[in-house]
């Protein structure tokens, strides 16, 4: 892809936990999903040192598969997750994604905010800075959706994706189809 064409196509803004790490789901093998250990920071750091989950790490399930369909898709893909950088070090090998994608750096990580909006929100749209985008995460409510239509007018997709299925072909094809409306 070349630099321009980065530039015109729109944002998808990934988050780790939820849309490609279904944590909740009970059968995830069953769909492809394989188990990974791994200590990102932030997890980490709400850990006891020394302590038994500490030592045995976060389990991650994780679909390969996910990976090409994620750059196959026309956007601009961007990590929106609290893994910030270490998405590119622990999560894009395990997905086969060898380039590292830009990051969201969130200035303050579970933040409440006054407006009952999820944390990430607001960060988001400023992120985004007027560029089409659409956003999968398992956090995302309709308060959120009105806000982003409000404030960002109607270049933004909101996907809120189950952590108990991750994403499920109709986010795809959802993906996909709104793409077209946004080129």
């Amino acid at each position: 892809m070349s630099e321009s064409q980065g530039a015109t196509r729109p944002l998808l803004l990934i988050d780790v936990d939820g849309p490609l790490n279904p944590y909740r789901a009970r059968w995830a093998r069953r769909h492809g999903y394989a188990s990974h250990r791994m200590w990102p920071s932030v997890w980490s750091a709400r850990h006891a040192e020394g302590s038994r989950t500490l030592r045995r790490g976060l389990r991650v399930r994780l679909r390969a598969a996910d990976g090409p369909r994620l750059l196959a898709l026309p956007y601009t893909p961007v990590w929106a997750t609290t893994w910030a950088h270490e998405a590119n070090e622990m999560i894009a090998p395990a997905l086969g994604i060898e380039e590292p994608l830009p990051v969201i750096d969130w200035p303050r990580l579970f933040e409440t905010d006054p407006e009952g909006l999820y944390w990430k929100t607001r960060y988001v749209v400023a992120w985004a800075a007027g560029r089409s985008f659409a956003w999968i995460d398992d956090m995302v409510t309709d308060l959120d959706v009105r806000y982003v239509a409000e404030t960002h007018g109607p270049h933004a997709l909101l996907l809120r994706v189950d952590p108990r299925t991750g994403l499920r072909e109709a986010h795809w094809e959802r993906l996909r189809e709104w793409a077209g409306t946004v080129a």
